[in-house]
């Protein structure tokens, strides 16, 4: 659970984060007793827990094709990002990755703590994924093949271009939007989306994450990961490491809202990608990390600490995500709060300041036009925090204690 801190802080964080630690242990006693899905479930809830506990939401032939998707992918990146792996040795594994998931015998020791036991008892996700439908090992084959050729050409060619950003975030995250929305399509509850609309989901996701691991990318031993491309970062600094030394902070923050802009300019698709769900658990399933994203670039944007450590957002205030959001209504409320908190920071003297808030504007009347901002709705942004005095917090948490021991014995399976 989220630290008392930040729960004295954000108290209103403690219920949500609540019913997401009882949702955890529930889904932890959901776990399959087969050997090979034991483990893919029991990997999943490692490597990301927050998302195993949207997977498990949805339906069970869907599930367990999501969580295969989602572990192949983990195990692919573990091979593509562990830098003291040569380039030559790195091709032929993604190149031929498609094939291995095939093979139950296949396995590859990298990478490190719970992703060094996914690749070392791979089997285990190979001997699950050949349990699968046809459609969906089709699916998540034709996916990964394309994923492998493309990495391979970026395993040895540098980001130099925004189309070439663009083509590297393609590979690495769009195919997997077009991927998810064939295994939808293939589990019957959703249409076929376009792959441009699908492509956008897993870029601006992508993107993102690209900005706010700046840091930790550039810092990577024996070799650092750059992904920023040089044809933005190349207007500020000469060298895109130059970004985190102290006294380059001015051009770096510039850097970085550059980045945070261009990022924005998939938010439009995302909306019109999820409006388009129609079964509520693949809508949760797909507006929850997006709602993150967006989340997470108002905090990143302006903010010298991505060059100084980590930015994310709070475990409070992603629990309250998840626990809030259910329909497109609360994606528009989402989008708009946090759209509002970015165009707060937005300094007129920015080189890009103008762009910035055009992007921002047309997200903000795509959430208006909705209808979707009632003044019931409960928002993200809220106005004197620090307001709750000691005895109100007493209160709250002597109130929360009870209610915790109330559901953990009459409502297992809350959200």
């Amino acid at each position: 659970m989220g630290s008392l801190g930040a729960i004295l802080k954000h108290p209103d964080d403690f219920y949500p984060l609540l019913k997401l630690k009882i949702a955890a242990r529930h889904a932890e006693k959901q776990i399959p007793s087969e050997p090979h899905w034991a483990f893919c479930y029991s990997m999943l809830h490692k490597v990301s827990r927050s998302f195993g506990l949207v997977i498990q939401q949805l339906g069970p032939q869907l599930r367990d094709a999501v969580c295969i998707f989602y572990l192949v992918l983990r195990a692919f990146d573990t091979v593509e990002d562990d830098t003291s792996i040569s380039t030559e040795v790195k091709v032929p594994i993604v190149m031929a990755f498609h094939c291995h998931i095939y093979d139950n015998d296949w396995h590859f020791s990298c990478g490190t703590k719970e992703y060094k036991v996914l690749m070392d008892e791979f089997h285990h996700v190979s001997n699950a994924f050949l349990d699968l439908g046809s459609g969906y090992k089709e699916a998540i084959e034709d996916i990964t093949m394309r994923m492998g050729a493309g990495m391979a050409k970026f395993l040895c060619k540098e980001v130099e271009t925004i189309d070439d950003y663009d083509e590297y975030c393609h590979y690495v995250a769009g195919l997997v939007g077009l991927g998810l929305s064939k295994l939808f399509h293939a589990s019957g509850a959703e249409d076929f989306a376009t792959d441009s609309l699908s492509n956008s989901m897993g870029l601006f996701l992508q993107k993102t994450n690209i900005i706010r691991d700046y840091l930790e990318d550039i810092n990577e031993i024996p070799k650092s990961r750059m992904f920023w491309p040089c044809q933005i970062w190349s207007k500020y600094v000469d060298k895109l490491e130059d970004l985190k030394y102290e006294e380059n902070s001015g051009k770096a923050v510039q850097c970085l809202n550059d980045m945070v802009t261009n990022a924005l300019l998939h938010v439009e698709d995302c909306l019109k990608y999820m409006s388009d769900l129609r079964d509520p658990a693949i809508f949760r399933f797909c507006a929850i990390p997006q709602i993150m994203a967006i989340g997470t670039l108002a905090l990143c944007y302006n903010n010298i600490q991505v060059f100084r450590g980590v930015v994310k957002m709070r475990r409070g205030l992603t629990a309250k995500v998840i626990d809030r959001t259910n329909t497109m209504s609360d994606v528009y409320g989402a989008f708009f709060d946090f759209s509002c908190m970015l165009k707060s920071k937005v300094d007129n003297n920015d080189p890009n300041a103008t762009k910035t808030l055009s992007r921002l504007e047309a997200i903000q009347k795509i959430c208006k036009n909705s209808g979707a901002l009632t003044t019931k709705r409960k928002s993200y942004i809220i106005e004197n925090e620090s307001g709750y005095n000691s005895t109100l917090i007493v209160i709250l948490f002597i109130i929360l204690a009870i209610l915790y021991a109330y559901l953990s014995s009459n409502l297992p399976n809350s959200l």
